[in-house]
């Protein structure tokens, strides 16, 4: 019968051990001697055991304080503390080193050295086994279990681990020495020992079980130290279950010895970059991997794929660093870069290097290149053609491209001009220009404010009690949550009156500009701390006045702010009671907003203003009257 070729785990695990009942060895200590064999994971046809294959556990103890350094740990390293925690004898993963330090220094933010995501992923857990396949390569070896099953002249199956002496024995062949076999030569020959004794039979061999090898990580690495991994683990394996390179290792060189002699000496920028592994060797029992220490560093910034800090090897030019940064990204300015120099600070700082000199300059310890950004540029609108949107009351309504430093008044002659409903006084003009500006703005006001609530505290009135406060509190954040969710449209308030009959004609056009001209509306709206907010049809014979419309809404509310009550004009003119906006005639298209009263000195007094600022920034209306209720 064929039998399936089950494999444990090609990746060294790093697991805490249990520990037995009545030993003195504590949790997570080393593992057994790997010519014992070690416990791997089995497949077959239909089911798979995620028995780890091996545990990977550091053999050396490595005292740990575990009081120390826990709540300086940021979020993003959590599930790498969780395992330290779990297992005090490893170490968090490596922090900047000085470069890195220098760069974020430099360069204003921080950029992540090139491999740690990759290599060291704060959630990466090796408790999780990886399948292989055994290829036809691998080198049998003592601890190894075979399978073999027979069919024919002989039937069966059973389990064979190869002893200390290279060997396995099957009643009625003998000893078969399978030690140093090749794996693509295993079925050959163990057909070849029972055929001097049977015929007409038919073998097939599977590997059943691993056995675990022995290696050491030593140099610079984030965990040094001696490991028992899968016979099928590589060195980058090996170098994963030590947590990487520490922040002083190099990621362009592991070295790995057997028998005092170099093997292989594996650039992982190599798998990184290309995922070529064809240097990845794979590991023996008591192989030793070195990580010499970090090369020569440079930093690559701006306009490219990937920024990050890169390790360069003597001779590599500042384009071979750039092809490690996934070169330039489509907005970069591709005739030049920005080269700084540790031995050009104090002299001329930047130097300008034209990209075709890139490769034949070559790369220096300590640079920092900078790719400079020309698709993000903001032009000049003097020679650009625009593209406006108009609609609304005008007898062609539509998308009009023009060329640049056109007029509004040409906008409008193409659109046919104004209907005889227009109300010009109305009108919406929104700039996506403005509308950048205005939210830059708007969000800084929301951060004083969002800082000005934090502060309330120490500036509330001392008789109100804590869970007033707590709960005042709560109740401005949720109005400043709900505020940051809107964005400001860019309007841009025209100056214009009532009586206007016709848009500014000398008005500048820019890109993307949208005109909406409204019909003349014929409500007023009154909003917020009164008994009955509605929108009301403007009537003569009841009076035109702000307070009149005020009370046709059933007059203020005891709780209502009468002194801060204000009106939003139909062109996005704000009028405050303090400029008479009470005695104010009416408008069609008037806002009129009654605020709540606040204490002056509670936490409600750091959002009263909320209104008005978001009136500022462009937000209409309706939206902040739906925010404040």
């Amino acid at each position: 019968m064929l039998l399936a070729i089950s494999l444990g785990s090609a990746h060294a695990q790093i697991l805490p051990q249990p520990q037995a009942q009545g030993s003195n060895i504590p949790q997570g200590s080393p593992v057994s001697d790997p010519s014992q064999g070690t416990t791997g994971t089995r497949r077959n046809d239909t089911t798979t055991d995620t028995t780890p294959a091996v545990t990977g556990e550091r053999l050396e103890a490595v005292e740990v304080d575990g009081q120390t350094s826990q709540n300086d740990r940021n979020d993003t390293n959590r599930t790498t503390t969780d395992r330290v925690e779990r297992n005090p004898r490893l170490k968090p993963l490596p922090p900047p080193n000085e470069f890195e330090r220098f760069v974020e220094r430099t360069a204003g933010r921080k950029l992540p050295r090139f491999g740690s995501d990759l290599l060291l992923p704060s959630n990466r857990d090796y408790a999780t086994p990886a399948t292989a396949t055994v290829p036809p390569s691998y080198i049998l070896n003592v601890g190894d279990k075979i399978q073999i099953g027979m069919t024919g002249s002989i039937e069966g199956s059973v389990q064979r681990e190869i002893d200390t002496n290279g060997r396995i024995f099957l009643p009625k062949v003998g000893s078969i020495r399978l030690a140093g076999t090749r794996y693509g030569d295993l079925k050959e020959t163990i057909s070849r020992a029972i055929g001097l004794k049977y015929r007409n039979f038919t073998v097939n061999v599977g590997i059943d079980d691993l056995r675990g090898v022995r290696v050491y990580v030593t140099g610079f690495a984030n965990n040094p130290g001696a490991y028992t991994v899968n016979s099928l683990s590589t060195m980058v394996n090996a170098v994963l279950a030590a947590g990487g390179p520490a922040a002083g290792g190099s990621f362009r060189s592991v070295k790995l010895y057997r028998n005092n002699e170099l093997v292989s000496d594996f650039d992982l920028y190599q798998m990184l970059l290309r995922g070529d592994r064809s240097g990845d060797a794979t590991l023996q029992n008591e192989d030793v991997l070195f990580i010499p220490p970090v090369g020569q560093q440079i930093a690559v910034t701006g306009s490219v794929n990937n920024e990050a800090i890169f390790e360069i090897k003597p001779g590599e030019t500042l384009d071979q660093v750039l092809g490690y940064a996934g070169g330039t990204n489509s907005l970069a300015d591709q005739s030049r870069l920005l080269l700084y120099r540790l031995a050009n600070y104090d002299t001329i700082g930047a130097k300008q290097i034209d990209r075709a000199q890139a490769a034949s300059t070559a790369a220096a310890d300590g640079d920092i290149v900078q790719i400079l950004s020309a698709g993000s540029l903001q032009r000049s609108v003097l020679r650009q053609s625009v593209v406006v949107r108009i609609e609304g009351e005008v007898n062609a309504p539509g998308n009009y491209y023009v060329p640049a430093n056109t007029p509004l008044s040409e906008v409008l002659a193409r659109a046919g001009g104004l209907t005889s409903r227009a109300y010009v006084y109305g009108t919406r003009y929104e700039r996506v220009s403005e509308q950048r500006a205005q939210g830059e703005a708007f969000d800084q006001a929301i951060q004083q404010l969002e800082i000005s609530l934090e502060a309330s505290p120490l500036t509330a009135d001392s008789a109100i009690n804590t869970g007033d406060l707590a709960a005042q509190r709560a109740s401005g954040r949720a109005v400043l949550e709900r505020l940051r969710a809107i964005k400001p449209d860019g309007r841009l308030v025209l100056d214009i009156t009532p009586e206007t009959v016709a848009l500014p004609g000398e008005f500048l056009l820019e890109n993307n500009d949208r005109i909406v001209v409204p019909p003349r509306p014929i409500t007023v709206g009154v909003f917020g701390a009164v008994y009955r907010p509605a929108s009301f049809v403007l009537s003569d014979a009841r009076g035109n006045r702000v307070e009149d419309y005020v009370e046709r809404a059933g007059g203020a509310l005891r709780a209502a702010d009468r002194k801060e009550i204000f009106v939003v004009r139909a062109n996005g003119d704000v009028v405050s009671r303090r400029r008479g906006a009470m005695k104010a005639q009416v408008l069609p298209g008037d806002v009129v907003f009654v605020p709540i009263k606040t204490q002056a000195s509670s936490v409600w007094s750091k959002i009263r203003d909320i209104s008005t600022i978001a009136f500022q920034f462009g937000i209409a209306a309706a939206t902040v009257v739906a925010l404040t209720r």
